[in-house]
This record gives C-alpha cells, sequence and structure tokens, in this order.
C-alpha cells in the first residue's frame, strides 16, 4: 500500500508564469507582482483554486504573470466580472487589479458597489498618478497642476483619495501600501486576505516613465521614516528616523496635528492610539498628506460585516428550504401566459 503524499509547501515562484513580465524597467508593479506572489505563497491556496481579474491598464497585466486563473476583461468593469466570479463559486479566492484609471476614472461606479456590497475578494488597486498605459494622461488621482499630454498648462482637477473613496462606499477593509517596501506590503495584503468582505488595498506604484518620483516625499529608503506614519492596531501613533514625532488629536478643532515628543512635556500618553475599527479616524489618517502630514500606511480601517456572496447563497438555500426546488418549466409555463390559435 502506498502512503499518501504530503503537499510539499508552495512557494512564490509557484505562482509565476511562464509569460514574459512586460512593464517599463523599474516600474513599480515588478515589486508588487514579486509581493503578490510571496503572499499567495504564505496563505498556501492551490493555484487552481486562485483568480486574478483585471481591466485595462498597467496594472492589468497582472493575470499574465500569474500561474492561476485569470480573466483580462474591459475597461472599468473588472470589479464586476469578480462578483460574478465569486457568486458563481465562493470557494474560489478572488483578486482584483485595477489602476487608479481603470479603476476610479471609467471604473469608478463599478468599484463602488463592490465595496459597498461587500463581496468577499481582495482589490489591489495601482496608483501612480498617471495614466501610464496611454502615454502619461493626467488620471482621476494626478496632482492639480500637473503638465502631461492632456493637461500641457497644468491639471485643474481636484484630485480624488483611493482611500477616502472606499470609506465613503461603505468598505468595511481599506489599507494601503508602498509597491517597494516589501517587508511592509505581504503583511497588509496576508491581513486584506483574512478580511471577509471586500479589501481594498490601496498600493502607490512608481511610473517612472511618465510620473516618476511622484511618491519620492515618502516612499522612498531615505524619505520613508519622517515621510511615513505606518499603523499598528492599538500603537500610539509615533514617527521620524528617531521616532520622536507623533500624532495627536486637537480635540477643540477634531483635527489631527504633529508633534514632537518630549517639548513642552508632551510623552507617548498624548498621542493617538490606531483603533482600526474607528472610520472617523480612518477618514483623518487618509488625509494626511506631506509635507504637513506623514503619508499613513498599513491597515486604516478594518470593521467585521456579513460578506455579499455569503449572502446571497443563504438566501438562496432559504428560499429552497421554503419553496422546494425550482422546476424552470412551470415558471415559464405558469402565471400570464395564452395559447396562441390557428
Amino acid at each position: 500500500m502506498n502512503a499518501p503524499a504530503k503537499p510539499s509547501a508552495l512557494l512564490a515562484k509557484d505562482f509565476a508564469s511562464d509569460q514574459e513580465v512586460r512593464w517599463c524597467p523599474g516600474c513599480g508593479d515588478y515589486a508588487i507582482l514579486k509581493g503578490v506572489q510571496k503572499t499567495l505563497a504564505d496563505i498556501g491556496t492551490a493555484p487552481e483554486n486562485v483568480v486574478f481579474v483585471s481591466g485595462i491598464g498597467c496594472s492589468s497585466r497582472f493575470p499574465y504573470y500569474m500561474s492561476t486563473y485569470g480573466f483580462h476583461t474591459i475597461h472599468g468593469r473588472a470589479p464586476a466580472f469578480a462578483t460574478g466570479i465569486k457568486l458563481a463559486n465562493p470557494q474560489l479566492d478572488v483578486w482584483l487589479v485595477t489602476g487608479d484609471g481603470d479603476g476610479l476614472s471609467i471604473g469608478g461606479n463599478h468599484l463602488l458597489h463592490v465595496l459597498r456590497r461587500n463581496v468577499n475578494m481582495q482589490i489591489l488597486l495601482f496608483n501612480n498618478e498617471i495614466y501610464g498605459l496611454t502615454k502619461g494622461q493626467y488620471s482621476p488621482t494626478s496632482k492639480q497642476g500637473l503638465r502631461s499630454p492632456s493637461t500641457p498648462m497644468g491639471s485643474l482637477d481636484r484630485p480624488l483619495s483611493p482611500a477616502l473613496f472606499a470609506l465613503g462606499a461603505n468598505a468595511t477593509f481599506v489599507a494601503r501600501a508602498v509597491d517597494t517596501q516589501q517587508k511592509h506590503m505581504p503583511g497588509v495584503l496576508l491581513r486584506a486576505h483574512a478580511h471577509q468582505g471586500a479589501s481594498f488595498v490601496e498600493i502607490y506604484t512608481n511610473c517612472i516613465v511618465y510620473n516618476d518620483g511622484a511618491f519620492a516625499s515618502f516612499a522612498e529608503k531615505n524619505t520613508a521614516a519622517e515621510g511615513e506614519l505606518v499603523l499598528e492596531q492599538g500603537a500610539p501613533m509615533i514617527f521620524g528616523k528617531d521616532r520622536d514625532k507623533g500624532i495627536r488629536l486637537k480635540r477643540d478643532t477634531l483635527s489631527l496635528e504633529v508633534v514632537q515628543l518630549g517639548v513642552n512635556g508632551i510623552t507617548e500618553d498624548d498621542l493617538l492610539r490606531h483603533d482600526e475599527t474607528n472610520r472617523v479616524l480612518a477618514g483623518l489618517l487618509a488625509e494626511m498628506r506631506n509635507p504637513d502630514f506623514p503619508v499613513a500606511v498599513g491597515v486604516l480601517y478594518c470593521k467585521a460585516a456579513p460578506a455579499y456572496d455569503t449572502a446571497v447563497h443563504e438566501q438562496i438555500a432559504a428560499a429552497r428550504s421554503a419553496k422546494g426546488a425550482a422546476d424552470i418549466n412551470k415558471l415559464l409555463r405558469g402565471g400570464a401566459t395564452w395559447t396562441v390559435g390557428d
């Protein structure tokens, strides 16, 4: 009798396809790909049970580079496809990959509804604040004043915050990560995967050709300590190269301020402690921008709520239990029907 072999542990390379990865040299998407493959290996879900769904844009090449099932769909409509996939087979591990243009411009309406419905999937929004695939037009997240082929005199639009958009859509999990920060990003992705419902992760990624250095004030090795606030549940909000700065709530205006530890008697006890179940706090953190504030990364908001796909299948089971199995022939021939005579 042959003893069954124990399945070997999955490695990041088990999720890499045989396709040549074709992004511009130096693109931040390479680092995200590496981080996602590592995360999937850590999760341990078999590749045949994983699905990647994308729309259109640089980010949407992603399914080709994953040795999993993949759907490269149409511009902005990936959330609708991903919802259908999850409803058809709730056992599948569904990941949706989109960009700031694909997800927030033509796809904004679809992204809104997959978030508010709380469909159980991971949504990765690659934010490079530009349209890269179509040669550098400004996007919904581009900064005011950005000069591009579509805004040669500078963009007049006020930029959209992906994290605030997600919170406004009643998302139950909102987080941020940075493409090159490989020690931090996989942990955020693991948290997103563990959440039951729609997990939204905004990933800052550098477009080296059309918007190079957009996040240089906080996303690089020499700026991260001063430019970022790494959130940890229950921990005081401390940042800085010497860990000597913090975030405090100004109670008279219900706004945040940066304070210096040790000045005017300020200690850690005066600082805010992160509470990722507080939606109002998450909104305040999402609004922080350099140079006045550090950029908050990590899990901004996480709160349990029923997943849409689970609720749908429970409703179907309840209907079958109460009314019995459906008879499509009876349904078609019942009600207001008539027979056409000679």
